[in-house]
């Protein structure tokens, strides 16, 4: 079940889950403290990547600016 769950935390970061993933997920949570850990961490890399990979793509610009 973790596996599944894993699979999920990482599929909502790239698109919105359906309502029976959503349960699903949320169920196993709910019962999981490693699987909540690792939804924490999931959520807080995909947070540092929107907020720092703008930045991330204007440094790799040369003096030309490309």
């Amino acid at each position: 079940m973790c596996k599944e769950a894993t699979r999920l935390m990482s599929l909502k970061q790239d698109r919105p889950l359906t309502f029976q993933e959503r349960v699903s997920l949320r169920l196993h949570l709910s019962m999981c403290g490693a699987c909540r850990e690792c939804n924490r961490q999931f959520t807080l890399l995909h947070e540092a990547g929107r907020r720092f990979g703008p930045e991330l793509d204007d440094s790799e610009q040369d003096d030309d600016g490309h």
